[in-house]
């Protein structure tokens, strides 16, 4: 996400100008013809227009009301995971016992840095990316990544994870599918033979179980988000719009400033560009908004909120190497 006050304009105006290429030349032709070639049935009523863009700027709205309500359902998804994953540590400290301090803080360390794994496995699992996101496909996308790193694409799993579990563990998880959801089988395990062992009473064991019911949600939740797209019928017609929008812009501006006087019909093109650079501009600032977790610069920061829950936990085991919070680039990007 964006951790600053406000985009720059200098990144705005750069990752916006294919549009405005494009824009400069969809209204120069019409005014060429136009004035060169009188070709005065090129200008058209303002009506249609008009109806044109009502239509456009109400699907263009609806759009990215529901991308944003995408995200923010994220947002709050990840809210919940970090709550839970504090409850986990307190419950884990407070609940599992043993006569040895030693073995305890072992069997403490133990459940909480698997709980690590899951986080890790969970985020890569987020950013591995689908047919219908954006951030890889889309030229301008790919130009900004220069601006920021995705650390799950820097990264590896598999070393990412041998920090927290067994070698065992790890090669059992690696050959699974959704290992996110594999390592809270784990957990699930671990929490039945402390119970069998009597290191966790029943009471206490039910309580974990269903904290680990919890996580599940939340990850199915995630899941729902990053697996199904914004309807691919709304995303389309809403290009279509502007496109559309785009093209019978400056014949409506044709008819309008030939009014004024000849000459003036070259507004057309300045006018045209900025007015079909807003709908563009709308239309895009959706598409980048709609995938929360694809490795965009609008993505909801996982990778940092999981090195948060981390930071906590660990603070919880009485750690004091503890790692260093994530933070937002020179460009006010925090991932």
């Amino acid at each position: 996400m964006n951790s600053g006050r406000l985009y720059k304009l200098q990144h705005f105006i750069p990752w916006t100008r294919k549009k405005i290429y494009y824009l400069i030349v969809i209204s120069a032709i019409p005014t060429a013809l136009y004035y060169f070639f009188e070709l005065k049935w090129l200008a058209i009523p303002w009506v249609p227009v008009a109806l044109v863009g009502t239509a456009t700027a109400f699907i263009a709205g609806f759009r990215n009301t529901q991308t944003y309500n995408r995200l923010w359902e994220a947002r709050q998804i990840w809210g919940a995971i970090v709550n839970n994953s504090r409850t986990w540590g307190i419950l884990v400290k407070d609940m599992v016992r043993d006569t040895d301090a030693g073995t305890e803080k072992s069997l403490h360390q133990d459940l909480i840095y698997r709980h690590f794994a899951w986080l890790t496995a969970l985020r890569f699992q987020l950013r591995e990316s689908r047919g219908w996101e954006n951030v890889k496909t889309k030229s301008y996308n790919r130009e900004y990544l220069a601006y920021y790193k995705v650390p799950e694409w820097d990264g590896n799993l598999a070393d990412e994870l041998q920090k927290y579990v067994t070698a065992d563990e790890l090669e059992y998880i690696l050959k699974k599918k959704n290992k996110a959801a594999q390592i809270l089988a784990l957990q699930s395990s671990r929490l039945r033979c402390l119970n069998e062992q009597g290191k966790l009473n029943d009471l206490n064991y039910v309580e974990m179980q269903a904290l680990l019911k919890e996580l599940y949600d939340q990850q199915g939740k995630n899941e729902r988000i990053k697996n199904f797209p914004y309807p691919r019928q709304f995303a389309s017609i809403n290009v279509m719009f502007v496109y559309l929008l785009s093209i019978v812009l400056p014949l409506g501006f044709l008819s309008e400033f030939a009014k004024i006087g000849t000459n003036c019909v070259w507004l057309t093109i300045p006018v045209s560009v900025v007015v079909g650079w807003v709908f563009f501009t709308l239309e895009q600032v959706g598409e980048s908004t709609e995938n929360p977790f694809e490795g965009s610069a609008n993505d909801v920061p996982i990778s940092s909120m999981s090195r948060a829950i981390e930071i906590d936990l660990r603070d919880m085991l009485g750690e004091d190497d503890l790692p260093e919070p994530l933070v937002a680039n020179s460009y006010n990007i925090l991932m």
